[in-house]
């Protein structure tokens, strides 16, 4: 029987519920591939980028397995996911919350950079799934604060990456401490010498799941980019929003915290503004976009994975007000306008760390995005540049005044 619905994939009434609530009614080729053999205990090869739907792929029969199994001891975790960047990391965390709403599973997430007290509070009382980045975990094991001896499902992301950014050595030191006798699944968008090697090292009889991911922009959508430091992205979307040809405009961010408070800084513009995204009930989600289709909210804000659930034809304008880490997530995104034969407009704010995001969007999708010059809030940093350190004062620079526009 060919799979059509997420109905035909066996998954927890809780799941379903779930994955219907955020407005997903197909699986991806991916999910409708990797579910099934992950289900049933099965090792996983997935050649897939993300963009694909894999982290549903294999965060739902997760979910679904740990239904099954006893609660985590202080320190340890059930499942262990392995992801290049904290971003990344973030992200998976929330689809995990996402996802498992209805059931009694806990997760938390461990990356560098931030003091890590919570992320040991975290793991202190034990957790289902701990998804991590390769440093920081590392630390926190030879602190003896974390211990990855009762790991059953080990999933190494976006393995290629690890391989780009230095991180195959870390790698094997985690791996060489888990169980031997566990379920692994293994992503990469590309299959390099070494990691078909790490591949083979790690996973025992695995089913190959292979997607290539549609990579082409919307051509009638007018796509534009302000560099901007990050400080100044708020105001810069408000100077944005005093073009009233803006009529409806779905703005989006990395993550949830983000668009919260993209919502409020609107609402002291008297910008009116509602957010979407997983931590808000399906009850307040549909108010929010009931309230944008009928016009009276004129700015939603969204992230990636509440995203999915929004099909609103008249949509003027699409606002990346973070760029996605995951350049497929942005010919998602700007594909929100441009519906039933109308044209769109697509604008992205670039901060200086944001600059490697950009160069990705464009290898993929094979064009240079334009340029918006002169804006009142343009950064200083050159587009070629990447600063290493702290944003320069700006008290000199023009908080208000002007429209940034097209």
């Amino acid at each position: 029987m060919t799979t059509t619905t997420f109905s035909d994939l066996d998954l927890h009434p809780a799941l379903l519920a779930a994955v219907a609530d955020l407005g997903f009614t197909h699986p991806t080729p991916i999910q409708a591939q990797a579910i099934p053999p992950l289900l049933q205990g099965r090792d996983v090869l997935g050649v897939a980028q993300t963009g694909t739907g894999k982290t549903a792929a294999f965060a739902l029969p997760i979910l679904q397995r740990l239904t099954e199994a006893a609660a985590s001891r202080p320190g340890r975790a059930r499942v262990l996911i392995l992801t290049p960047t904290r971003e990344l990391a973030i992200q998976i965390d929330e689809q995990f919350e996402a996802f498992g709403k209805g059931l009694r599973s806990s997760h938390t997430v461990i990356f560098g950079g931030v003091k890590q007290g919570k992320q040991v509070r975290a793991m202190s009382r034990g957790v289902d799934v701990l998804t991590a980045t390769p440093g920081r975990l590392l630390d926190l094991m030879s602190q003896g604060l974390v211990h990855l001896d009762e790991v059953g499902i080990l999933v190494l992301d976006e393995a290629d990456r690890m391989l780009d950014m230095g991180f195959i050595r870390d790698v094997r030191k985690i791996v060489a401490t888990l169980p031997t006798k566990r379920q692994t699944l293994f992503f990469s968008a590309t299959m390099p010498d070494a990691i078909t090697q790490l591949s083979k090292t790690l996973l025992h009889d695995p089913v190959r799941v292979e997607v290539t991911p549609q990579s082409t922009t919307v051509e009638r959508i007018d796509q534009s980019v302000l560099l901007v430091e990050k400080s100044d992205k708020s105001a810069l979307l408000a100077s944005v929003l005093e073009d009233r040809e803006i009529r409806r405009v779905l703005v989006f961010t990395r993550t949830k915290h983000g668009a919260n408070k993209v919502v409020k800084k609107l609402g002291v513009e008297r910008i009116s503004a509602a957010a979407i995204h997983g931590n808000k009930s399906q009850s307040a989600r549909q108010r929010a976009l009931q309230s944008f289709k009928d016009g009276q909210t004129r700015v939603l804000v969204a992230t990636d994975i509440a995203a999915r659930g929004i099909d609103v034809d008249g949509i003027s304008h699409v606002i990346n007000f973070d760029l996605p880490n995951i350049p497929e997530s942005y010919v998602h995104r700007i594909g929100r306008t441009a519906r039933a034969g109308a044209d769109g407009i697509a604008i992205s704010f670039c901060d200086a760390d944001e600059r490697g995001y950009l160069r990705d969007i464009e290898r993929l999708t094979g064009e240079k995005l334009s340029i918006v010059k002169g804006h009142p809030f343009e950064s200083s940093v050159p587009l070629g540049a990447r600063r290493s350190g702290p944003a320069p004062h700006q008290q000199q620079r023009r908080r208000r005044g002007g429209s940034a526009r097209r």
